[in-house]
């Protein structure tokens, strides 16, 4: 379940901690600051990739940080508005890259492919509910960045914005089941293909193959291409590839025909996106 959300603090503290604005406004002289709001976005995140973001707290960050808590609630008024600068440094800091034969295609894949890597690089990302945005000079860049991916599919307004939201929900999605990948095997000191070979005894006792003949042709089929039972990494490239196809059914060339039709790469040929 997910139980941390962005925009959970005080909406008129978060942004002035976004924009520059500093941190809490104590009215009353105190020591010089020996510590900067980067640092302390720096240290969360470090914490929050190391241990996961329920790991974040305002004393053990400022642990890391050599602080008393007292001192850090100086520059961050709390938990919720250090996760909102959490989520807008690492929106900024985020690789963007965009294809040199321009098509919206190939940039809508590298749109998906720079989140990919920020989920990789920064699991708990994935984990934090963003209905209600941190709208930080992070994340706008990042939001102006995308939405110009989508420039030249011909679509209005309201159209590219969900567009956009559909890309990145299956992203986030893809990165969930990753992050469900990588939580089993430490959690069982086994790789997926460790496990089934391990239970492959125990399945057989149970599961009648002429009972369910489709599931044990398919299963058996995707289970050896893959090493287990499902792939994160394969769903990923199969399924930008149908996100991508999706919106293509929504393109048209001022002629009338599709600009950019479907095809078996998300790039508009044959290659595949890394996995998320």
């Amino acid at each position: 379940m997910v139980t941390d959300r962005s925009s959970a603090g005080d909406p008129a503290r978060t942004l002035a901690l976004l924009w520059g604005g500093g941190g809490v406004p104590s009215g009353r002289r105190g020591p010089r600051q020996a510590r900067t709001v980067p640092e302390i976005a720096a240290a969360a995140i470090g914490l929050a990739d190391a241990e996961g973001v329920g790991a974040v707290t305002m004393r053990a960050v400022a642990q890391r940080l050599g602080l008393s808590p007292m001192a850090l609630y100086t520059y961050v008024p709390g938990k919720a508005e250090l996760l909102d600068l959490m989520l807008d440094t690492v929106y900024a800091a985020m690789p963007r890259r965009t294809p040199a034969d321009g098509g919206w295609r190939a940039r809508a894949a590298a749109v998906a492919d720079d989140n990919a890597a920020l989920y990789a690089a920064h699991p708990w990302v994935a984990e934090v509910a963003t209905g209600r945005p941190p709208l930080g000079p992070g994340l706008m860049a990042k939001y102006e960045y995308e939405l110009r991916a989508l420039e030249g599919l011909g679509l209005g307004d309201v159209e590219t914005d969900a567009a956009l939201s559909f890309v990145l929900g299956f992203v986030q999605s893809c990165a969930r089941a990753a992050a469900d990948e990588r939580a089993a095997e430490q959690e069982s000191a086994m790789s997926d293909e460790q496990w089934w070979a391990g239970n492959a005894d125990l399945l057989a006792k149970v599961f009648d193959p002429e009972r369910f003949p489709t599931a044990a042709r398919i299963g058996t089929a995707a289970s050896e291409a893959h090493g287990a039972a499902s792939s994160a990494a394969h769903a990923y490239a199969f399924g930008l590839a149908r996100v991508l196809d999706g919106l293509a059914a929504l393109d048209r060339a001022p002629d009338g025909r599709p600009s950019d039709g479907p095809s078996d790469g998300p790039t508009g040929g044959s290659g595949r996106a890394s996995g998320a």
